[in-house]
């Protein structure tokens, strides 16, 4: 039976993977296993409203009361967690996946996402049959040792929804004031900016302009079917269109949720995450407030980003891809700051967990400091170009315990030596097996990953 969990959070296609019964079951989860008040927040995904309703019901049939944040960016949820001692949040979303998708990922009282364990746990709650299995459950052994004791709630221990009217506002203070407390503003900026269809719709743009910026967006309108669709940071198109058009010194491109950003520079020069860390990092260790002088990434991230670590004396960790994987290793040894190649960047001074806004501000504050335009400020890394193909599978497993796959790998590997690297990874949120080639030049990343991608493609034909 497969995990429950992927790498972030509970996803499929709504109403017919993540059911309403499957989001109520999760909503008491979040009041069993974390406690009483949850935040609840959600993108623009017309299966929002339908998904919220049911997990509501379940936080308020476990007695708990849901603290309802509305259209807000993932991160805005984890900061509200804390900003509101609440007992955790609960944030309805599927990310940078098409419209039909959606997820539930949860947040502990820290507004941290949920080790693996804690996930299991609520896994069996949840395939035991909620709190309705629990309570009518004829031998407490079967449902193992930790499964919490528990009665359905009657009468006055029922719970309740609160609309948190200023959520969206608390979370856009707390980006202005993270700049603002350094004595910097954007005034003279002028940004381009595309919200995805998506929550960053109600944040972004205000946030940029507070900070002095002018800001020409597109795609802050939704109906709840085009979130993501050809736009975003997935899709960097509009984006590199508008600075065209309205002759901006920055581009920011944000996912469906927010929680990662992609930025561009005048020419349609992309700044991915890597890139932005590198800034970031560099930035930090200048400022001294580089904690452990490291900078946390995954296996992913680009070779050109550990050799310009290696060359500014900044350690490098590396870590499975999936932000919760960069979060752990930054909590276990008091990092400051990881991130994704695809814009996912936590920074712990600021937020919990990888926030767009956060990361586009910091990133222009320390473009700022550095009194160089953007395109110049991005030089500090050098990329090594970087193939990556999505072989779409029915059967990941299969691909996996493949000898002709594993003999394609081996084959480009030898031919690249140290001036390259291979990568094979299947998806944590979708039914693909990513198949990433790092060399000196194009040509070669290019070749090598189309072969492995053609033998990845007839194993599961």
């Amino acid at each position: 039976m497969a995990r429950l969990f992927g790498t972030d959070g509970v996803r499929g296609v709504a109403n017919v993977d993540l059911t309403c019964e499957l989001a109520y079951r999760l909503g008491q989860a979040a009041v069993v296993f974390l406690g009483k008040s949850i935040v609840v927040g959600k993108d623009t995904r017309l299966s929002g409203d339908m998904l919220e309703a049911s997990v509501c019901a379940g936080i308020m049939s476990a007695g708990g009361t849901a603290l309802l944040a509305g259209v807000i960016p993932t991160p805005g949820v984890a900061l509200l967690v804390g900003e509101l001692s609440a007992a955790g949040g609960v944030v309805i979303s599927a990310s940078h996946n098409p419209p039909e998708y959606n997820g539930i990922k949860l947040f502990d009282a820290q507004g941290f996402k949920l080790p693996d364990e804690v996930e299991d746990r609520i896994e069996r709650f949840v395939r035991a049959g909620g709190l309705e299995g629990v309570v009518s459950a004829t031998n407490a052994e079967d449902l193992g040792e930790d499964i919490p004791d528990a009665a359905m709630p009657q009468g006055p221990e029922v719970g309740m929804a609160i609309e948190v009217e200023d959520a969206a506002e608390i979370y856009i203070e707390h980006a202005v004031a993270s700049v603002r407390s350094q004595g910097i503003d954007f005034s003279g900026l002028h940004v381009a900016l595309d919200a995805g269809h998506g929550a960053s719709s109600h944040t972004s743009a205000i946030a940029l302009r507070r900070l002095g910026a002018e800001v020409t967006v597109i795609n802050d309108d939704y109906d709840g079917t085009d979130i993501n669709v050809a736009c975003g940071s997935t899709n960097l198109g509009p984006l590199r269109e508008l600075m065209e058009e309205c002759g901006a010194d920055v581009g920011i491109a944000h996912d469906g949720d927010a929680d990662r950003v992609m930025l561009m520079a005048p020419g349609g020069i992309e700044i991915d995450g890597d890139m932005v860390e590198a800034v970031c990092a560099l930035d930090m260790k200048e400022r001294g407030v580089l904690a452990g002088n490291t900078a946390v990434t995954t296996v992913m991230c680009n070779l050109g980003f550990v050799h310009a670590m290696r060359d500014a004396g900044i350690e490098v960790v590396q870590t499975k891809v999936g932000d919760r994987y960069v979060l752990e290793a930054m909590r276990e040894h008091g990092y400051a700051i990881g991130g994704e190649q695809s814009g996912h960047m936590i920074l712990l001074e600021h937020n919990s967990t990888g926030d767009g806004l956060m990361t586009a501000c910091q990133f222009l504050a320390a473009v700022r400091r550095s009194g160089k335009p953007v395109a110049e400020a991005v030089q500090v890394m050098k990329k090594f170009p970087q193939t990556l193909i999505n072989v779409r599978v029915a059967d990941k497993q299969a691909v996996a315990e493949s000898a002709a796959v594993a003999e394609a790998v081996a084959a480009a590997e030898a031919a690249l030596g140290d001036t390259g690297r291979v990568l094979l990874r299947p998806s944590g949120t979708e039914p693909v097996v990513r198949v990433m080639v790092e060399a000196l030049d194009e040509a070669a990343a290019n070749q090598h990953a189309q072969a492995i991608a053609e033998v990845v493609g007839a194993v599961v034909a």
